[in-house]
């Protein structure tokens, strides 16, 4: 495999001429690549830093203070918040693409009654900012008498996300070619048959790019959460950050700002294992019937 590499990059050799066009494009990119490094490892020194360095300035002037890791992980139940978003955040995305794939590609293949008024309704989903259906949302769950339960904050995430999903799905459905599915449909496979065994698998890199969006998205509201739930009872790690910022007693930054590390990891982690398929995800507009 090296040996293939090396020979790809003697065929297309460095040219700086043909580069010089791209040159805008790589400087903001650097830049931008430079600023989330810098974020990142102020929220690292924050985090081992007091509250009074980081007023200040002076981080990390007395040493590292990895109790602010301690206090994050024991503080005001911190574990079972982190679980709490773990619970919420995997079915809801698990969710959201159970329900949004099929639809879009049922609307991408098949002509049906309606079809066009689904289609103009998911565009005035997608219209619609989430801050404006924050307070019938609210005065539906508490007519329903659903709040503080685990699957009223899923189903809202997951009807929440159902236009912006499948909008985004059935763009990249339209452009796949129909000549696998007519070869399947030759050799005796069905709609839904088709659709598992072909369909699904050439939109795997696409599904796991729209899966990380729905992750990043679940695992770091505060909203909808602060909404539902019963927050005395039950917290995210959006809720528990805002906890130890003070808005619900004294502030502690350094054990925030652990917090935060703890917020951050995970989507990290996710993202560097899923990074190939986003990037297949976003080209796999490119192949056309």
């Amino acid at each position: 495999m090296a040996k293939a590499k090396k020979e790809k990059m003697e065929a297309n050799p460095f040219k700086l001429k043909k580069e010089l066009p791209h040159l805008p494009g790589y400087i903001i990119v650097i830049l931008w690549t430079a600023f989330i490094f810098c974020m990142i490892g102020w929220i690292i020194l924050a985090s081992l830093s007091t509250t009074k360095e980081i007023f200040t300035g002076g981080l990390l002037a007395s040493g590292l203070h990895f109790e602010n890791y301690t206090k994050a992980l024991f503080t005001n139940k911190a574990a079972l918040n982190l679980l709490n978003s773990v619970i919420y955040t995997v079915p809801s995305c698990i969710l959201i693409i159970v329900v949004c794939a099929p639809a879009a590609y049922c609307m991408s293949r098949f002509k049906f009654r309606g079809a066009g008024l689904i289609q103009a309704l998911i565009i005035i989903g997608l219209a619609i900012p989430n801050i404006m259906i924050v307070m019938p949302l609210f005065s539906v769950v508490s007519a329903l008498n659903l709040s503080g339960t685990h699957f009223t904050l899923i189903f809202l995430y997951t009807a929440c996300s159902v236009p912006y999903t499948t909008f985004f799905l059935l763009t990249f459905f339209k452009g796949i070619s129909t000549s696998f599915e007519e070869a399947a449909a030759i050799d005796g496979c069905g709609p839904i048959r088709t659709f598992f065994s072909v369909v699904l698998p050439m939109l795997r890199p696409t599904l796991i790019s729209v899966g990380i969006l729905e992750v990043m998205w679940v695992w770091n509201d505060y909203l909808l959460p602060s909404l539902v739930l019963d927050i005395n009872e039950y917290k995210t790690i959006p809720i528990h950050v805002q906890y130890l910022q003070g808005s619900y007693g004294t502030a502690d930054l350094g054990a925030t700002m652990a917090v935060m590390m703890f917020s951050i990891v995970p989507i990290i982690i996710v993202y560097l294992f899923c990074q190939k398929y986003i990037i297949k995800g976003v080209a796999a507009g490119a192949v056309k019937g």
